[in-house]
């Protein structure tokens, strides 16, 4: 296995652009062509819901019309609207609180060049009219999405039922295809292998994972803070800090705001050959006093409550995203038959005790920072993993020292210290 070079391309891009505002030359072919790529993603500037809980209606102002697909999935009853790209300028806090038959609802990217809304449904619900209205007279286009409360029966034998403007009922008569019979799922898949795939790098590679991303916010705190905003932060200063070191290869799950699933996650991590796999993520509790990070390793019995409601919390994060992937995952199908190699439990365990170590005194850790859950994104058999919880966001001291660049810099320091004494006990054990 060697290292895979992801968005080489992309990352050569953003450096030129950087590099012309930096010296105050004009406009170069390549902003020029981000700024002309920009102003072709439709905005959505506003969003409201209507109704009561018999019929609701959703509508979101756009700056064009685009193509979507709208659909209700079942267990919990969700309504998803897949689309092109969008850039959502909403404003903050929207879409927390509901009306009618919506509970809530949240938006972002869900791949590359796609946008996913999920609305959350406190009933069994069907779509009964979804369409686009172009701009016309000073009034910016509008997706307007109608549901009505039905019956159980009713609600599951119409799940999955596209609802589109135009050309749906047409490819469909083409393929032979019931509308809606094969539902839209975006994924970031993890890139293709290279050539010289059998050519091992001598430096170890660690998979950086900020979680959730995307129209998956996470948790948020007192403040609003999105925990997607927070761990991306971290691991952007992560990988900065272990490149420094010229010891390790480190690649990250995601290099933007986007929602990746979570066996994508294991998989890109497998695919790329990881030494060391960490999911970074921001905790939430009803009671504002836990405070400080804690570490993770997988376990199939919690090593305590929290810890179990905080797995199943993170499991949940294909269903919120409108796919639940729960029992679908060929990477971890069969892999706790004795966890597939106790080998690498224990090397999890043992990076997770040098965390605990690098992180004391200087880093404020939980009173139990060294916890055990049943984790989906660390079940890859083969790469020794852990799950990274930063801090409280519920908690107002910790949700703000986890937005200040002072603390994501010690903290990275902290990691990359914890990072190298697990693979210096390693080299030294021979493994």
């Amino acid at each position: 296995m060697s290292t895979i070079r992801v968005g080489l391309s992309t990352s050569i891009a953003i450096v030129l652009f950087a590099l012309a505002v930096l010296v105050a030359e004009p406009v170069s072919g390549i902003s020029q062509a981000l700024a002309q790529k920009a102003d072709r993603v439709p905005v959505a500037s506003a969003a409201r819901l209507g109704g009561d809980e018999r019929r609701t209606r959703f509508v979101t102002d756009l700056s064009n019309a685009v193509q979507f697909n709208a659909y209700v999935l079942p267990d919990p009853y969700r309504i998803i609207v897949d689309m092109e790209e969008v850039t959502f300028k909403l404003p903050a806090g929207l879409g927390t609180t509901g009306r009618g038959l919506i509970d809530a609802y949240r938006y972002g990217l869900f791949g590359p060049g796609r946008s996913r809304i999920v609305m959350d449904a406190n009933a069994p619900i069907i779509i009964e009219k979804a369409f686009i209205l172009d701009k016309k007279d000073g009034f910016p286009a509008r997706l307007v999405i109608d549901v009505v409360r039905v019956d159980i029966k009713q609600a599951k034998l119409k799940a999955g039922l596209k609802h589109s403007p135009n050309q749906v009922k047409k490819d469909a008569q083409k393929s032979g295809k019931r509308p809606g019979s094969d539902r839209t799922t975006v994924s970031v898949r993890p890139k293709p292998k290279p050539k010289n795939a059998g050519k091992r790098s001598s430096r170890p590679v660690i998979v950086l994972d900020p979680g959730h991303g995307g129209v998956d916010p996470g948790t948020s705190g007192r403040r609003g803070t999105a925990e997607k905003s927070v761990v991306f932060k971290f691991a952007l200063v992560l990988k900065k800090r272990l490149k420094a070191t010229g010891k390790f290869t480190v690649l990250m799950t995601r290099n933007k705001d986007t929602f990746v699933r979570l066996r994508d996650r294991v998989r890109y991590a497998r695919q790329n050959g990881a030494d060391l796999f960490v999911a970074i993520h921001a905790d939430s509790v009803r009671s504002g006093d836990a405070r400080g990070a804690t570490v993770y390793t997988l376990s199939e019995k919690a090593s305590d409550k929290e810890a179990e409601a905080l797995a199943s919390k993170e499991n949940r994060s294909d269903i919120i995203a409108g796919v639940d992937l729960g029992g679908k995952n060929d990477d971890v199908t069969g892999i706790l038959i004795d966890l597939a190699q106790r080998e690498t439990k224990n090397h999890s365990v043992r990076f997770a005790k040098a965390v605990v170590k690098s992180f004391k005194p200087g880093i404020r850790m939980n009173k139990r920072p060294h916890r055990f859950a049943g984790f989906r994104v660390l079940k890859a058999p083969d790469v020794p993993s852990v799950l990274l919880e930063l801090g409280y966001l519920s908690n107002r001291h910790d949700e703000k020292l986890l937005t200040t660049s002072a603390w994501r810099t010690k903290t990275a320091d902290a990691m990359v210290r914890a990072i190298s004494r697990f693979f210096k006990s390693r080299i030294a054990q021979g493994q």
